[in-house]
């Protein structure tokens, strides 16, 4: 596709932005740029370059070399889009990473409950959420065990998220699927059970299968713990994914206090070749937002 057709959302001609914007070119056989880590945008992130049309974007983060994706709200998607993207992702050969697997209860217990019904609930999402991952080739989807249950001791509830967790994992050792349970920082989401890699190392340790692994946020786990390359070293056997943003912010690499270049090269020197997910805004708006994006990835991409 020519990026020409794609541009018809922006305000400026195609012209006038070929003349000013370097990523847009008649040549579009290569990508842009080749990175060393799969970074993953997702949808909204370069919407001012390549318009609303979700197909469009993918073809532009495509093109900027970017090699994998990822979608919290796929579940959302009716099958023929979710079998659409899979198709795109698979014949230009882009990772798909996390898309959320369950409804999250943010305000109330369910998992650390140990309420039947509500473990029910989330096996029955995890189920159907297996078939979403065959339609756009996912392996891995995102599991939040919830809020704290107040009335309960904190190993009672450790207990009851973990036999949970290993009966989900049942379901997707079938398929070769992995659940990754992402630790989520205080101040943006009080109240939660889960909120550090090494309680996250724990629970994986206890539910002991390839199925439930650990998302490692580097925004949320800065703003919870600290002390990052430690902390994924200490880690690193049950880290499947990786998702980034820096702080204060939650933008892009390079606009907050996280060496990301350092962290970028110590996962690529452990050799990981899983997704790390752009799970973060733009810190500025429109066309000059998104190529200040690029250009901080390529930034901090250089680390070689």
């Amino acid at each position: 596709m020519k990026r020409r057709n794609f541009i018809q959302n922006s305000t400026l001609t195609a012209a006038s932005l070929m003349a000013v914007n370097p990523l847009f070119s008649n040549n579009n056989s290569n990508p842009n740029h080749v990175y060393n880590l799969n970074y993953a945008p997702h949808f909204g992130m370069f919407k001012n370059h390549a318009g609303s049309d979700i197909f469009n974007q993918l073809e532009f983060i495509k093109d900027q070399g970017f090699k994998a994706f990822e979608d919290n709200g796929m579940k959302n998607r009716d099958a023929k889009t979710q079998e659409k993207i899979g198709n795109f992702l698979s014949n230009y050969n882009i990772k798909m990473g996390v898309f959320v697997a369950h409804k999250i209860y943010w305000n109330e217990p369910n998992l650390a409950s140990g309420d039947l019904n509500k473990r029910s609930e989330f096996l029955n999402d995890i189920s159907t959420s297996v078939e979403v991952a065959k339609r756009v080739n996912a392996k891995w989807m995102t599991v939040v065990p919830g809020h704290l249950d107040l009335r309960k001791d904190m190993n009672y509830q450790t207990q009851n998220v973990i036999e949970t967790l290993k009966q989900a994992s049942e379901i997707l050792e079938k398929h070769d699927l992995t659940m990754v349970l992402e630790p989520l920082n205080f101040r943006d989401h009080p109240g939660l059970f889960l909120t550090e890699s090494p309680q996250a190392f724990q629970i994986c340790k206890a539910v002991n299968s390839k199925s439930c692994k650990i998302l490692f946020d580097i925004y949320h786990q800065q703003i919870q713990e600290g002390n990052l390359i430690p902390n994924i070293e200490a880690s690193w056997n049950e880290i499947a994914y990786f998702q980034i943003g820096d702080n204060p912010g939650r933008n892009e690499p390079t606009t907050g206090e996280i060496n990301y270049k350092n962290i970028f090269k110590y996962i690529y020197d452990k050799g990981f070749n899983g997704v790390l997910g752009m799970e973060h805004g733009n810190s500025l708006k429109g066309l000059e937002g998104e190529l200040k994006l690029i250009n901080s990835y390529k930034k901090v991409d250089n680390f070689k």
